[in-house]
C-alpha cells in the first residue's frame, strides 16, 4: 500500500539516524511514560538486535513551554522499554554528539537532545529548504541511512523530519509503516459490509472535513462531543452554545461553520445519527440525562451523550464490519461522562470487525477503562496526523520517504 521502503529493506550493519516521536505529558518536571515509548521501541529492538549503530532524534514541548524539557529522562524511560541501555547526549549536531556518535558500535543505541533546542528545526518551510539547514548537513554525513518512525508528527515540515530524507537513503520505521497503512485504510480499503464512524470531539472543522472527504465511503456516522452537539443545534435542537461567554466552545466555531454543517446535514441526513439524550452533572455533581427533544432552553453544560444514545450507537458498532474511531463522544476522563465513549469502544472490542481507533486523547480511554489494545484492529499514537490522513490531507513527512 505505501511506496516508501521499510526497514525490511535496510541492509544490516550500517549506521542509522532514526526519527522518533517521544513528545509526552509532563509533571512537575517529571516526563510520564505512555503508549508513544512501547510503539517506538519495536523499532529501536529491532535495529539493535540487526546491529545497527542507532542514533535517535525526537522532541519534547515547544520553546517556551512547560514541556520544554531535555529528553534525558526519556532515554531511561525507552531503555526500559527496550530492555537495554539508551545512551543519551546532551547535544544535537555538535561537537559532543558527533564524538558521542563516532563511540558507537554495532547494537548500540544513542538518543541526541530535544530537536527543537536547535533553532533550525521548527520553522514550517519546504523539504528542500531544510535539506540544507546546518543541522541536516552537519548529520548527514555521519550516516548510512534515515529511518522515518514519526507517524505522528509526519504532517510538520520540520527539519529532523523532511530534511534529512532528501540527503540520505530514506526508510519507514516499524510505528510510521502499521500508522500509514491503518490510517490511509479507510479511503483505500473496501468493505462488503457497513462501515460506521464515531466522531466527536472539540472541533467541528475536523469532523466537517472527515464527513466531507468520506462521505462516499462511510454508511453511518455517529456524532458526539462539542462536534455533535453543534450538528443538534442545526437540526434545530436548542443546544451548541456556551453558557459562559468568558469559555468560548460552541458559538465562534457556529459562527464560523454553521452553514457547512447545516448543508452538510441536509445533504446526509441518512448518514448522520445524533444523540437523542444528554448527559450533564445535576447540583450534587451526579450524572443525570435529558431527552434532546425535552430540552426548551440550554441552562447546563453538557458534558456526554446519554445513555439511550451511548447504546443505541454501540448496537450500529455490532452490526458494522468496519468501525473508526475520532475523537471522544464526552468528556471520559471523568468516569460519570465516559458512557458514550467506553459503550462505542467496548461494542468495538467485543465485535469482529476492521478498526481503527484515534484522534486526540480518545486512545487513552482504552487503557483507563480496562480494555485491551488486542481487541481492536489498530489504535493509533498519531492525534493532527491521523485526523489529516481521514480527510486525504498529505502528509509531508510520508511523501518525502515516497521521493525516488
Amino acid at each position: 500500500m505505501a511506496a516508501f521502503q521499510t526497514l525490511d529493506d535496510l541492509a544490516d550493519g550500517q549506521r542509522v539516524l532514526v526519527r522518533l516521536d517521544l513528545n509526552s505529558p509532563v509533571e512537575d518536571g517529571a516526563v510520564q511514560d505512555n503508549r508513544r515509548f512501547e510503539r517506538h521501541a519495536k523499532t529501536v529492538r529491532e535495529l539493535a538486535d540487526r546491529g545497527f549503530e542507532t542514533v535517535l532524534m525526537a522532541h519534547q514541548g515547544r520553546p517556551g513551554r512547560d514541556t520544554f524539557v531535555s529528553l534525558e529522562q526519556h532515554a531511561d524511560i525507552l531503555s526500559g522499554h527496550i530492555g537495554g541501555d539508551v545512551d543519551f547526549v546532551a547535544d544535537t549536531f555538535g561537537e559532543d554528539a558527533l564524538a558521542a556518535i563516532d563511540d558507537l558500535d554495532g547494537g548500540d543505541v544513542l538518543l541526541l537532545e530535544n530537536t527543537r533546542m536547535c533553532d533550525e528545526e521548527l520553522p514550517e518551510e519546504d523539504p528542500e529548504v531544510k535539506a540544507e539547514t546546518e543541522f541536516v548537513q552537519t548529520l548527514a554525513p555521519e550516516f548510512d541511512a534515515y529511518v522515518n518512525d514519526a507517524y505522528s508528527a509526519a504532517h510538520r515540515s520540520h527539519a529532523s523530519l523532511v530534511g534529512f530524507p532528501l540527503v540520505l537513503p530514506a526508510y519507514a520505521g516499524r510505528v510510521m509503516e502499521t500508522e500509514y497503512e491503518a490510517n490511509t485504510a479507510i479511503a483505500q480499503k473496501e468493505f462488503d459490509g457497513q462501515v460506521t464512524m464515531a466522531v466527536g470531539g472539540t472541533k467541528a472543522t475536523d469532523v466537517i472535513d472527515v464527513m466531507d472527504h468520506l462521505g462516499d465511503t462511510v454508511d453511518d456516522f455517529l456524532l458526539g462531543g462539542i462536534a455533535g452537539e453543534l450538528f443538534l443545534r442545526a437540526d434545530g435542537a436548542p443546544v451548541g452554545f456556551d453558557l459562559d461567554p468568558d469559555l468560548d466552545l460552541y458559538d465562534s466555531q457556529w459562527e464560523d461553520n454553521h452553514e457547512l454543517i447545516e448543508q452538510i446535514l441536509e445533504e446526509n441526513r441518512e448518514k448522520i445519527t445524533l444523540a437523542t439524550d444528554m448527559a450533564y452533572a445535576d447540583e450534587d455533581g451526579d450524572r443525570t440525562e435529558m431527552d434532546v427533544a425535552d430540552i426548551d432552553e440550554k441552562t447546563v453544560s453538557f458534558m456526554d451523550v446519554g445513555t439511550d444514545t451511548a447504546e443505541h450507537y454501540a448496537d450500529v458498532v455490532r452490526d458494522s464490519e468496519a468501525v473508526f474511531v475520532k475523537g471522544a463522544l464526552g468528556v471520559f476522563e471523568e468516569e460519570r461522562f465516559s458512557v458514550g465513549t467506553v459503550s462505542v469502544l467496548e461494542a468495538i472490542a467485543e465485535t469482529d470487525c476492521f478498526s481503527v481507533v484515534g484522534g486526540g486523547d480518545t486512545s487513552r480511554a482504552i487503557e483507563m477503562y480496562g480494555m485491551s489494545e488486542d481487541d481492536f484492529g489498530h489504535v493509533s499514537i498519531a492525534g493532527g496526523a491521523y485526523i489529516r490522513a481521514l480527510t486525504g490531507a498529505s502528509l509531508i513527512g510520508v511523501e518525502v520517504l515516497q521521493r525516488e
